[in-house]
């Protein structure tokens, strides 16, 4: 699956942008405009496909690592740690590895795409959309997936509506515990100070980018990898069941 320039751009940056700035222009400075999503686990359900489609890819290519190595970057981009373990685990270097770690990356995302046909968005996610686009607030997303598996899930689900910005690992020059992402969903949806953002995610990684952000609103959701007690370590403002209750939280705190 082929994505062009004006595509990504198209993505990035939608239609939607200034009726929804102008509703919340004259908000008062730290009130919250700007919600920026997780996908896997926190939109879409995580049923451990991502995972087994590293796993496999690398063992296709005759690279040994395993889910609980894996496990450790749940989260990160997905190109990041593929290059990680081509560059520790194989034998090759300089423009072979590099050749290498790119069929690892295409085979995965092929896998990844295959799989993601069917899994099935989280409970009352598309309804807590709706509400808070209603209510005026802007909502990017941000994603470790490259812009192929981000781009083929929002399609099917049929969800771009809703987003102003859908910001990948492709887009930034690091992904998370890096800030970036969340940065460049800022700059695709014109909002200008932290204190009117809230990142919300599944993972460690996620609330420690949104931390490195310094965003107002950090919630941590259980509906994905994340458990309870890893998620509290980590700073936050909320830690929520599932996006479905991001609503009443926004309504009743921020």
């Amino acid at each position: 699956m082929k994505i062009t320039r004006a595509e990504s751009l198209k993505w990035m940056a939608g239609a939607a942008v200034g009726g929804h700035c102008a509703k919340l222009a004259g908000a008062a400075p730290g009130h919250i405009r700007l919600i920026v999503l997780d996908v896997g686990g926190t939109i879409i359900q995580d049923h451990g496909d991502v995972p087994d489609a590293l796993e496999a890819a690398f063992s296709k290519h005759a690279i040994k690592v395993t889910a609980d190595e894996i496990a450790h970057w749940r989260g990160a981009s997905k190109r990041e740690v593929v290059r990680h373990f081509v560059s520790e685990r194989s034998t090759k270097t300089g423009a072979q590895r590099d050749a290498l770690a790119d069929e690892v990356y295409k085979d995965f995302t092929e896998r990844a795409i295959e799989a993601y046909r069917s899994v099935p968005p989280i409970a009352g996610a598309e309804q807590a959309f709706v509400q808070l686009r209603d209510r005026g607030y802007l909502l990017a997303s941000t994603t470790g997936f490259g812009r192929e598996i981000a781009a083929s899930i929002f399609a099917r689900l049929g969800w771009q509506k809703y987003f102003t910005a859908t910001i990948t690992s492709d887009d930034v020059a690091q992904g998370r515990p890096a800030p970036y992402m969340i940065f460049h969903a800022m700059e695709a949806a014109r909002v200008n100070s932290v204190a009117e953002v809230m990142a919300v995610g599944d993972t460690p990684l996620d609330l420690q980018a949104g931390a490195n952000a310094a965003v107002r609103g950090l919630v941590g959701v259980l509906s994905g990898v994340g458990k309870k007690e890893q998620l509290e370590r980590e700073s936050h403002s909320d830690i929520i069941a599932s996006v479905a209750e991001l609503p009443a939280v926004v309504a009743s705190k921020y």
